[in-house]
């Protein structure tokens, strides 16, 4: 069976959770669900939104706990009826396919100093992380939360930061990812021969590409683009295979900071 996600309209923008200068919302859809909705209008447009959906679904893949991601299309003349004028600007600039992680009511912040992890897991997402170039899965903002008493991931947005210059995202390649010193589980990751063998065996090129194909063309389309949508497709295959490859050195890379 092909990886698919979902698709819902917003029926109703429910209020801001004001992290960071992307404005997220949770907001009602017409599935009856409620989302944590990514704006394709936010500061950094649609790309927050494709490494939401790379990031996110490989770590489903590898069988860690990620909230449902769902397209969610927003309607033209949404933002007439919000007061307030930033997030009416955003919405106006939102108008149509959007991203939403189903909303874990009742979660709790992960916290380094109270929360559980084990050391799989955590190992599995501290080389995730490496692996897509996660910048932002610090003890500052830990994009962890606690539902249900199971770890779970949220917020892949600032990953992948190579494709925000695809005239030198090949310069990327043989890059190592130094700020790995910064992870919140870094200490806490010590299954680290497991948690490979697992990525290698799960996020097969295969795998990757089938991920890949879930971004909407709509999504990559750029004017005066580089590169084309499906070169781009191509890029990231290419990025995250190369990656896998050289697991091995991300594996030191942590363990020579631990």
């Amino acid at each position: 069976m092909s990886l698919e996600i979902r698709r819902a309209d917003v029926l109703q923008y429910i209020k801001p959770l004001r992290e960071g200068g992307s404005l997220p919302a949770i907001v009602e859809a017409s599935d009856g669900f409620h989302y944590v909705m990514k704006f394709r209008g936010a500061g950094q447009g649609t790309k927050a939104l494709i490494a939401e959906i790379i990031g996110g679904e490989l770590a489903r893949a590898l069988g860690l706990k990620v909230p449902e991601l769902v397209f969610l299309d927003l309607d033209e003349g949404f933002h007439k009826a919000e007061g307030d004028e930033e997030i009416q600007d955003l919405l106006k600039f939102s108008v149509g396919l959007n991203l939403g992680l189903h909303y874990l009511a009742g979660s709790i912040t992960y916290d380094p100093l109270v929360s559980e992890a084990d050391a799989y897991d955590s190992s599995l997402v501290i080389l995730l992380d490496s692996i897509i170039t996660n910048i932002d899965r610090t003890a500052k903002n830990t994009n962890l939360l606690n539902w249900n008493k199971e770890l779970w991931l949220i917020d892949h947005g600032a990953s992948l930061y190579f494709h925000h210059n695809w005239a030198s995202w090949e310069s990327h390649l043989g890059r190592s990812f130094p700020l790995i010193r910064e992870h919140v589980l870094l200490s806490r990751a010590q299954d680290l021969d497991r948690a490979a063998e697992k990525i290698s065996a799960s996020l097969t090129e295969e795998k990757i590409r089938e991920i890949v194909d879930l971004i909407p063309d709509d999504f990559l389309a750029e004017k005066h683009a580089e590169l084309s949508v499906k070169e781009k497709r191509a890029a990231y295959v290419r990025f995250l295979s190369s990656r896998i490859d050289r697991l091995d050195e991300l594996v030191k890379e942590i363990r020579d900071v631990q």
